[in-house]
C-alpha cells in the first residue's frame, strides 16, 4: 500500500474538508449536493487528496461529502459495491478487482464492475543501494531484491518492472519483509540490494545519506519490447520522468514507471450524467486545490484523464474528455479493449462458479486462475 507522509499543507487541506462547510456558489449541474468517497487512511496520500479535492468541491459547488477511510483494499471497496458510498479514492487494487484476483479471487467476489472517473500519475521505481552496482534491470540478476509480505500492490509492480527486464521472481534473490517500511529500511541495513516503491519514501533520503548511497535504475522509456512485456503482467503501467524525491531533481531525473495513486472509481451503473459533472468539477476547480501537496498538481485533467489506467474510463468522463479535445481514437480503442476484457472475464467467472460449485477453496482459485489465464492469453 502506498502511504505518504501528511504535510502542514495536506493537514489543513484534510481540516478544511472534514468540516464539511460548502462556501462557494450554487450546485453544479448534475453533481449530487452530497457524497460519500472511501479513500485510504488518513495520513496517506490518497486521504489527504481526497480531502484537498472534496473541499474544492465544497467550495465551488456547495457539495458537502464525507470521507471515510479504510486500511484495507476490501475496507474502500465493500462500501462503493454496496452503495454506502458514491466513489473510491484507490489504487493498484482497483485492476486486482477488476480481474478477479488476490483479495477478489474468493467465490464472494470475483471481477468487479468498475470504472474509472480519472486518476492521478504516480511514479513507481527501483531504488538500488549504490554500492551494488545496479545500473540496469538486467543486473538485478542474483541481486537481494525487497518484497512485501501481504502487499500485492507492490509486489506485481515489482514483478512487472523484472519482467521489463527479462527476469522474473525466480531470478533474483526475493527477501521478504514483513511490512513496507522494513523493506525499505532494509537496503540502509545491508539486508537487500534493491527494492521496488515511489520515490518520497522517507528511507531513502536516508540510504541516500549512507555511506551504500542510493541510484534508481533506469526504466528507459523507448524499450518497447520491455513494456509490452511489463503491461503483460499488468496493463496499467507508462513510462515517466521523475524529478520529485529521494536522489531527483529537474537536473538529475530518473526514468521509471507510472501508475495511477489515487484513481477516482465509480460503479459502471453510476449515471453518465453525474460522473460527467463530477469530471467536469474536478477540472473546473482544479485551481483550488492544485497546491495542496507536492504531487496533486498531476490531477491536471490532461494527465489524470487519459489512460493507460488500471480499468475502464466512465462514459460520462469519456464525453467530458471529449468535449475538451482531449480523448482520442486511440484512446477510445485502449479503453474498447480495456472493456472487452473485463468482461470477457465476467463470463469466465460465471463459467467457474458454475463448474467449481463441489470443489474446496484452494482447488476454485486453482480453477480460476486456469480460466483467467485462459482468457488473457485468447487475447494477447
Amino acid at each position: 500500500m502506498e502511504h505518504h507522509a501528511m504535510t502542514p499543507k495536506t493537514l489543513t487541506a484534510g481540516l478544511l474538508a472534514a468540516s464539511l462547510i460548502g462556501l462557494g456558489s450554487a450546485q453544479a449541474e448534475g453533481l449530487p449536493d452530497t457524497m460519500t468517497w472511501t479513500a485510504y487512511d488518513v495520513g496517506s496520500q490518497g486521504h489527504s487528496e481526497a480531502s484537498a479535492i472534496a473541499d474544492a468541491f465544497g467550495r465551488a459547488h456547495n457539495t458537502r461529502i464525507r470521507i471515510q477511510p479504510a486500511g484495507s483494499a476490501i475496507g474502500r471497496l465493500q462500501p462503493l459495491l454496496s452503495g454506502r458510498a458514491d466513489y473510491a479514492y484507490l489504487a493498484t487494487e482497483s485492476f486486482f478487482a477488476s480481474e478477479g484476483t488476490y483479495d477478489f479471487a474468493e467465490r464472494r467476489w470475483g471481477p468487479q464492475d468498475l470504472r474509472a472517473v480519472a486518476g492521478r500519475p504516480s511514479t513507481f521505481g527501483v531504488p538500488t543501494a549504490a554500492d551494488a552496482n545496479i545500473h540496469s534491470l538486467e543486473d538485478l540478476r542474483g541481486k537481494r531484491v525487497a518484497y512485501v509480505a501481504g502487499n500485492p500492490s507492490v509486489n506485481v509492480k515489482c514483478d512487472a518492472i523484472l519482467a521489463f527486464g527479462g527476469l522474473t521472481r525466480d531470478d533474483v534473490d526475493a527477501v521478504m519483509f514483513p511490512a513496507h517500511g522494513a523493506a525499505m529500511s532494509s537496503l540502509v541495513q545491508n539486508r537487500a540490494d534493491a527494492a521496488c516503491t515511489t520515490t518520497t519514501a522517507s528511507q531513502l533520503y536516508e540510504l541516500e545519506e549512507s555511506s551504500r548511497g542510493l541510484r534508481w535504475v533506469d526504466i528507459p522509456a523507448d524499450n518497447e519490447e520491455g513494456w509490452e512485456r511489463m503491461n503483460r503482467v499488468a496493463p496499467v503501467f507508462q513510462p515517466f520522468q521523475e524529478t520529485i524525491g529521494a536522489g531527483l531533481s529537474a537536473e538529475n531525473p530518473a526514468n521509471m514507471l507510472a501508475y495511477r495513486y489515487p484513481i477516482i472509481v465509480s460503479l459502471a451503473d453510476r449515471s453518465d450524467d453525474e460522473v460527467y459533472a463530477f469530471v467536469k468539477a474536478l477540472d473546473e476547480t482544479y485551481d483550488l486545490y492544485k497546491d495542496a501537496t507536492s504531487a496533486i498538481h498531476r490531477w491536471a485533467i490532461e494527465d489524470a484523464g487519459v489512460p493507460p489506467i488500471d480499468i475502464p474510463f466512465h462514459p460520462g468522463a469519456v464525453r467530458y474528455l471529449e468535449e475538451k479535445g482531449i480523448w482520442d481514437d486511440e484512446m477510445q480503442a485502449w479503453n474498447e479493449a480495456r472493456l472487452a476484457r473485463l468482461e470477457a472475464l465476467k463470463a469466465a467467472w460465471e463459467q467457474a462458479i458454475v463448474e467449481g460449485e463441489s470443489l474446496d477453496d484452494a482447488a476454485f482459485a486453482e480453477l480460476w486462475e486456469e480460466r483467467r489465464q485462459a482468457v488473457l492469453a485468447e487475447r494477447s
